[in-house]
């Protein structure tokens, strides 16, 4: 963590060159319409900038741009090595931007500094040198056929790829989606959130000077209703990536299926069931990871242990430590480096949240702690970590994606029922588990319907291990090789002899 205070990032902070223009072959542009749409930090509810209001006709021009940039070949027809060479320069340029660019993430969406200038800013450059990197040792294939014939396997990039990602780790996101994406040849269009636009914007202009051609990358800030429902229907793109909700998951589908049958990939939203067996031995551990389970990023986390599932035999026990633990994810100012949790994106999701709070108590669930927004003091958006007991697995905040530091504690009587619960959801994005029974573990983990089951420990990840969802938290998977595959064509090329 950096050794800089509170007073240093507020400095910075006001010394800060903000860009709220599009990018579009190769410059910044105000949207056709000169519509713009303001950009108000959680820190503090001041206003940023101005940032472009992006639609059909900026839409139009991207596609276009990006479009003749990959049938140039400049980019989509060079060497694997020439690729791997930019992104690398562009993974350097972004560490030696990484306090302008963790604090335009900490001041756009509300994150504490000390994650965006140590986990998200570095993590994104890392996913796209670790792209980069395995670029060049991604091979064909020569299929066994009669030696008669020569059959190639190739394979090359789709084409134009649309991006939309989220506002709770904008760049991270980002990153995920452009690593692979770029690094197998495509030219991509890249749709932040409305929420969270800024280090998008402002990574364009590294991009450019990495040495990516224009085109190639274009960034259209706008809302998903307008830009977001242009990129989706467009005939002309090729690929539509997107992270966030599973209900604009379904309509990006419906969209796809309305105009050319773009490949979609989606990973969309969690209900994660986080179970702490009684086997467990050691639930101080257990207690702080489910609390952090909840309290990394104010709970804006598609797989936040949102589902606390505790065996009633260490119940008692447990509860307590978990309350003593949640207290270290209180809200803080977002740029006191000593923060762990900041602020809510915005007042909407804030509204969001204490409704889903007030939903629990109307259904009969017990407010053990927290539930109250704080901090009004300072114009931001502030909610503490909030603990319902007595849940049961029908009640509204255990069935739906709250998307904030709220977690619902069950109890279970076996595993048989735990498994059960865990399951019974539409989602299947990431689960977790403490036992220290291996062969449970092993059982448990096979048993539930979810991309990703973290034993022992919660969150964390790498570039090397797939991340995507099972049922309705989406198709296709970010990270490790099997990332490629969302961007690439496989060409069979057959020759006689």
């Amino acid at each position: 963590m950096s050794s800089q205070d509170k007073a240093y990032w507020e400095t910075r902070a006001e010394q800060l060159t903000i860009t709220g223009k599009a990018w579009i072959n190769g410059e910044y542009t105000d949207a056709v319409s000169q519509e713009t749409f303001d950009c108000l930090s959680p820190v503090d509810g001041r206003l940023l900038g101005k940032i472009a209001s992006c639609s059909q006709e900026d839409a139009d021009r991207a596609v276009a741009s990006a479009r003749a940039a990959f049938d140039s070949g400049e980019w989509s027809r060079a060497a694997p090595a020439d690729r791997k060479a930019v992104l690398f320069k562009l993974s350097d340029l972004i560490l030696e931007h990484v306090e302008e660019l963790a604090l335009l993430e900490t001041l756009d969406m509300g994150k504490a500094i000390r994650f965006s200038l140590n986990d998200d800013i570095p993590g994104s450059a890392k996913s796209l040198r670790w792209c980069a990197e395995a670029i060049d040792k991604i091979y064909g294939e020569i299929a066994p056929v009669d030696p008669s014939r020569l059959a190639m396997i190739t394979r090359e990039p789709v084409g134009v790829v649309a991006a939309i990602v989220p506002w709770n780790f904008p760049l991270s996101m980002a990153s995920l989606k452009l690593g692979p994406a770029l690094a197998t040849g495509n030219s991509v269009i890249l749709k932040p959130s409305e929420k969270s636009s800024l280090t998008a914007i402002r990574l364009a202009q590294l991009a450019e000077e990495a040495g990516l051609p224009k085109g190639v990358l274009q960034v259209l800030p706008g809302y998903g209703h307008t830009v977001g429902k242009a990129l989706a229907l467009h005939n002309d793109v090729d690929c539509l990536a997107f992270t966030g909700s599973t209900r604009t998951a379904r309509q990006l589908m419906v969209y796809a299926g309305e105009s050319n049958m773009k490949r979609i990939w989606l990973e969309a939203g969690g209900k994660s069931p986080h179970i702490v067996f009684a086997d467990c031995q050691n639930l101080e551990a257990a207690a702080k990871g489910a609390a952090m389970g909840i309290g990394y990023n104010q709970g804006e986390v598609c797989v936040a242990g949102s589902r606390l599932l505790v065996d009633e035999a260490v119940y008692d026990e447990f509860i307590p430590l978990l309350q003593k633990h949640l207290q270290a994810w209180q809200p803080g100012h977002p740029l006191d480096p000593e923060s762990r949790a900041g602020a809510i994106v915005d007042e909407v999701q804030v509204r969001t949240i204490l409704d889903y709070i007030s939903a629990g108590q109307e259904e009969g669930a017990t407010l053990s702690s927290g539930g109250q927004r704080v901090m009004d003091e300072t114009g931001g958006f502030y909610i503490e970590p909030t603990l319902f007991e007595g849940v049961s697995n029908t009640m509204k905040i255990a069935r739906e994606e709250i998307f904030g530091p709220v977690v619902s504690v069950i109890r279970f009587s076996d595993e048989e029922e735990a498994v059960k619960i865990a399951n019974d959801t539409h989602y299947g994005l990431a689960a977790g588990l403490w036992t220290d029974n291996l062969a449970r573990a092993h059982r448990v983990a096979g048993k539930i319907r979810a991309g990703t089951v973290y034993v022992n420990g919660y969150l964390g990840g790498d570039n090397s291990v797939p991340f995507g969802g099972f049922k309705q938290s989406g198709n296709g998977r970010d990270k490790s090789l099997h990332a490629f595959d969302k961007f690439i064509e496989i060409k069979s090329t057959v020759m006689y002899f």
